[in-house]
């Protein structure tokens, strides 16, 4: 299997400043290339744009030969990969989204996707034409064979993603049978057992302060070093509710996989949500779809069934007891149904979401769920309460 590690880098001033060089050569490149398609008559393809890029953009800018040749080599990949995703866009009738130019500052990054081209030892990662290695915050989790690195700047930081083709990969054996998973902005997730997982606030915390460094960028004078100062104090903060996001994201979804063998979750309209303007924000900072991927993939490697229940049931609407449906607005938070079931809505719905997860995942396995109901497992636990 193909497993990416991403870590951050500890360059030197100048390690820094060829890493810099090199995402701007790239950029360059790809920029050079997209103008050439771009004029009338000009049709693309991926040879014509390698033929263009000898004899045309590599002579005409010697500092190319700075970097890695594959720095800039591999713009050509970059740039088929932008026209490829147009041109299913155009055929499926989307929107197109013709590839546009890369600016500065704005997604900086290069690849290097010949295995010769680098290689990781320990803590340190080597890359054609740097002579000394550069400092890496942490080893990679996975042992295998580097097939790529991804080198990106943001928020001042350099990231080397490394793309490690591995079988070092422990799938942890799971202990509980199956849990359904209701999302939410309150609690980020309510597990049909119980189990509360508070909403991450990162955002909501760091609000004041993103809104007084966003005037304070305003203020500044474009092209000005203290506008670039502003700038980058905003992409910090960015980048460290980002992180937050992602951290707290990352140890809901492994904790799923990790401890049940089935895990029934909602398919979720997120684009539906967020066009309720109250809710717009918590909703995208909730980053449910994000959450979603996340145990997908890792379902995936450890060999964990993922349910999904189709949007349109009424989980938080019916009672999970004796299946009576209820209006229940948002401003409801508890569930109170006439056959004495009192409960609060998220663990309802939870339930519900277990109970019609189960059912899709046909009959055998809801009698595993029943037997095992009945001798008292744990697993129980996560269908009955």
């Amino acid at each position: 299997m193909l497993l990416a590690h991403k870590v951050e880098l500890r360059p030197t001033p100048e390690q820094a400043e060829y890493l810099a060089r090199a995402c701007g050569s790239r950029r360059h490149c790809y920029n050079q290339l997209l103008a050439h398609f771009k004029q009338d008559g000009v049709t693309w393809s991926k040879a014509a744009a390698y033929q263009h890029y000898i004899q045309v953009v590599r002579p005409a800018f010697p500092w190319y030969c700075e970097v890695s040749s594959r720095v800039t080599r591999n713009a050509i990949d970059d740039l088929d990969s932008a026209f490829r995703h147009f041109f299913r866009r155009v055929k499926l009738g989307e929107k197109p989204g013709f590839p546009v130019f890369k600016k500065k500052g704005i997604g900086d990054s290069f690849a290097l996707r010949e295995k010769p081209k680098f290689s990781v030892d320990g803590r340190e990662l080597r890359i054609e034409k740097l002579k000394t290695p550069i400092a890496m915050r942490q080893e990679l989790r996975f042992a295998g064979t580097l097939n790529r690195v991804t080198i990106s700047q943001r928020a001042g930081k350099f990231y080397a993603s490394v793309l490690v083709e591995t079988e070092d990969y422990n799938p942890h054996d799971q202990q509980k049978e199956a849990v359904g998973v209701d999302f939410g902005i309150k609690h980020l997730a309510v597990f049909s057992d119980g189990t509360e997982i508070s909403a991450n606030d990162a955002l909501k915390r760091n609000l004041n302060a993103l809104k007084r460094k966003q005037r304070r960028l305003s203020r500044k004078q474009k092209g000005s070093h203290r506008r670039a100062n502003a700038k980058l104090a905003v992409a910090k903060l960015h980048k460290r509710i980002t992180d937050q996001r992602q951290a707290a994201l990352h140890e809901l979804s492994n904790k799923l996989t990790r401890e049940y063998k089935v895990v029934c979750i909602e398919d979720l309209n997120v684009k539906g949500m967020v066009k309720n303007d109250k809710l717009a924000r918590s909703i995208s900072d909730a980053g449910f779809g994000t959450l979603r991927r996340m145990i997908e993939y890792k379902a995936e490697l450890r060999g964990v069934t993922v349910a999904v229940v189709g949007r349109f049931e009424p989980t938080s609407r019916t009672c999970c007891d004796c299946g009576q449906i209820h209006d229940m607005p948002l401003s409801k938070r508890v569930m109170e149904c006439d056959c004495g079931n009192v409960m609060d809505r998220d663990l309802n719905a939870a339930r519900n979401i277990l109970a019609r997860g189960l059912d899709t995942l046909g009959p055998d396995l809801k009698r595993t769920q029943e037997s095992c109901k009945t001798a008292g497992s744990p697993g129980a636990t996560a269908l009955t309460a």
